[in-house]
């Protein structure tokens, strides 16, 4: 849980950030982390509560929030394909709507942002890495709910923000990548012993034994990794139990 204190400077922005970057155990929590701790920036932070929008393969969806009630005004902007959610993330700029009942530019978020109880929201972008793009979106249960003072803080927050999700995400790759390594490994080994027992039972080459578990994995319809994994477990099982497949 974040400090439910506000930061006065940027060097304690900073020094937050860094904490969170090492206390928090993958992306996904530090996500989580920085859309409650977004939510008590504001002057007023009692009215304030706080989602983060990410958009991967032309797909946003919403990632972190620091309470339930972000959800449906974001799914209804992104059915829509238009709101201030994706307008600061696709112009790279702030987005304020500091008064609900009289704003034009979105009606269909703003129809259901006023029946949420919120009346005034504020986002901006996060820049990342490669393909992947994202904002924080900030609400306030009233109007004006963000000062000049706010949205200075949330531009420089949002900044420092960007660099301390940039770096959680190489810190998180080289484990991502062990995983995937590993588990390839193991699909690799597990095709081999199975292979190999196809060879063993059936008297046939490599290329025959790999042929028939292909044909088997296409006529029934399996992944070749729950094929081979079935035929070792059988083996592993039962070393006598015949591996012949009538493709």
């Amino acid at each position: 849980m974040a400090d439910q204190t506000r930061p006065p400077t940027t060097e304690l922005l900073v020094d937050h950030l860094q904490d969170l970057v090492l206390k928090t155990q993958d992306v996904k929590e530090l996500l989580d982390e920085l859309a409650e701790f977004t939510a008590v920036a504001p002057t007023d932070p009692a009215t304030a509560f706080c989602s983060i929008t990410l958009i991967q393969r032309k797909k946003p969806v919403t990632v972190a929030r620091s309470e339930d009630s972000a959800g449906h005004m974001d799914e209804t902007q992104y059915a829509a394909g238009d709101g201030p959610r994706l307008a600061p993330i696709r112009q790279q700029t702030i987005v304020h709507l500091p008064d609900m009942t009289v704003e034009e530019r979105w009606p269909g978020f703003t129809a259901v942002a006023l029946e949420a109880g919120v009346g005034s929201n504020l986002s901006v972008p996060l820049i990342l890495e490669g393909e992947a793009e994202a904002g924080l979106n900030l609400h306030s249960t009233r109007p004006h709910g963000f000062t000049s003072e706010d949205i200075s803080l949330v531009e420089t927050y949002s900044y420092h923000a960007s660099k301390a999700l940039r770096l959680a995400v190489r810190i998180s790759q080289p484990a991502e990548a062990k995983a995937h390594l590993i588990a390839a490994m193991e699909s690799r080994t597990t095709i081999d012993l199975a292979t190999g027992a196809i060879m063993a039972q059936n008297r046939c080459s490599q290329a025959t034994a790999m042929k028939i578990l292909k044909i088997v994995s296409s006529t029934r319809k399996i992944k070749l990794r729950d094929i081979t994994a079935s035929v070792v477990a059988s083996v592993s099982q039962d070393p006598s139990v015949r591996t012949h497949f009538d493709a």
